[in-house]
């Protein structure tokens, strides 16, 4: 091809979770058996409410385009979900919906940042945190976490590195890969620097309903320092509905605005059915949320288990999500049985496909050299079975 593409396309950089996925169904194609821990969404069904609302909209004609920002009836169910989360009354106005939480977060950093900006992201981040950065002209600015205390943020690393071209930050507790939950103490010291630094706080919340140890705090309820919050929330891995792309976010009306602005001129409107579904997970039966719950929290237990049982293998116990981040630093720089030396965790992933027919995901995608992230949605059976091959291949490195 002759044309060039343009600069944006050379900045950003591939979904390798999803290559990673693509790769598994390759190997499932040939026959192979694969043990899939690379997964990012709940390995449940939709709840049945939740499809019969979908079912019901399309016989009833919900087909058609809906306002750009999200229909007022979903709106009205977020607002009533939110009260009773952080008992703060949203008004519409500061309620938009997306295709997926993931539309979301881009929409809104292509409506706050530009050229000449920074946006703190801690890492590990998720993958597209960067590329929604960079995409909107900024540049990321990557912090250190602690990896034995949730990964929550390494303050000193942070104030080290800040300079006035910062204009906002991201935050995302529980935390996709690494499970971590913050803790209040560390999520109110950061927002008292962004107050006093005049940041743009951004939590993805996507994860709040898998919360395990303590009960989940949104960030709105412990802000003692009236900073400039955005929250984005999604319907995808409380109510297994990853397919169904609904995400909203609420901000004040301006942003709301600014973003509405954008997205109009991109998807037009999110997905109609699945905003009349999102409307019966809201306020419908919440009973399969929380056995869906309480089958990751036993999954949970069962791999942090498996895991520590590797020679070798550190992992400390995730608060949330359905991740595991464990430390596989020491297997780095080993020989496998061809003499390849596996030089970082993309060739140690690589090598654990190869080997033993298991997908995981290199830390080094999510700026963590040494890791691996591990879902854990999946049955235990599998879970154990995975991680016995994961151990038979490790043996065989030099």
């Amino acid at each position: 091809m002759s044309k060039k593409f343009s600069s944006l396309v050379e900045k950003i950089k591939p979904s390798f979770t999803l290559q990673m996925t693509a790769r598994a169904a390759e190997l499932r194609a040939q026959g192979e058996d694969v043990i899939n821990f690379g997964v990012g969404e709940p390995d449940f069904n939709t709840p049945d409410h939740i499809i019969n609302a979908g079912q019901k909209a399309m016989v009833d004609g919900y087909t058609k385009y809906t306002p750009g920002s999200g229909m007022l009836e979903l709106k009205e169910a977020i607002q009533k979900k939110l009260q009773n989360l952080t008992g703060i009354n949203y008004n519409p106005e500061n309620i938009i919906v997306s295709n997926g939480g993931k539309q979301s977060l881009s929409v809104v950093c292509q409506a706050l940042f530009d050229t000449g900006d920074k946006v703190i992201i801690f890492s590990p981040y998720w993958v597209s945190f960067p590329e929604f950065v960079t995409i909107a002209g900024a540049e990321p600015l990557f912090v250190n976490t602690i990896p034995d205390q949730q990964f929550e943020p390494d303050f000193d690393d942070l104030l080290e590195k800040v300079d006035q071209s910062v204009k906002g930050v991201i935050i995302n507790s529980p935390s996709n890969p690494t499970g971590g939950v913050w803790s209040d103490e560390a999520i109110k010291k950061l927002l008292k620097l962004s107050k006093k630094n005049n940041w743009i706080v951004i939590s993805d919340e996507t994860y709040e309903e898998l919360v395990y140890d303590n009960e989940f705090k949104a960030i709105e309820t412990l802000d003692d320092h009236d900073c400039e919050i955005i929250t984005i929330r999604s319907m995808s891995k409380t109510y297994a509905m990853t397919g169904w792309r609904i995400g909203y976010t609420t901000a004040n009306s301006e942003i709301v605005k600014a973003m509405s602005k954008i997205q109009g001129q991109t998807t037009s409107c999110p997905n109609a059915i699945g905003q009349k579904a999102s409307v019966a997970a809201l306020l419908g039966d919440q009973k399969p949320v929380q056995y869906m719950k309480e089958k990751f929290r036993n999954r949970r237990s069962v791999m942090f288990q498996e895991l520590n049982d590797l020679e070798h293998v550190h992992c400390d116990m995730p608060g949330g999500a359905f991740y595991m981040f464990p430390d596989f630093s020491y297997y780095l720089n080993k020989k496998n049985q061809h003499g390849k030396i596996l030089q970082d965790t993309f060739d140690l992933s690589d090598y654990i496909l190869a080997d033993a027919k298991v997908v995981t995901v290199a830390g080094d995608g999510f700026g963590a050299s040494g890791y691996l992230r591990f879902s854990f949605a999946t049955n235990t059976e599998t879970i154990i079975s995975g991680i016995k091959k994961i151990k038979e291949s490790l043996e065989k490195l030099r």
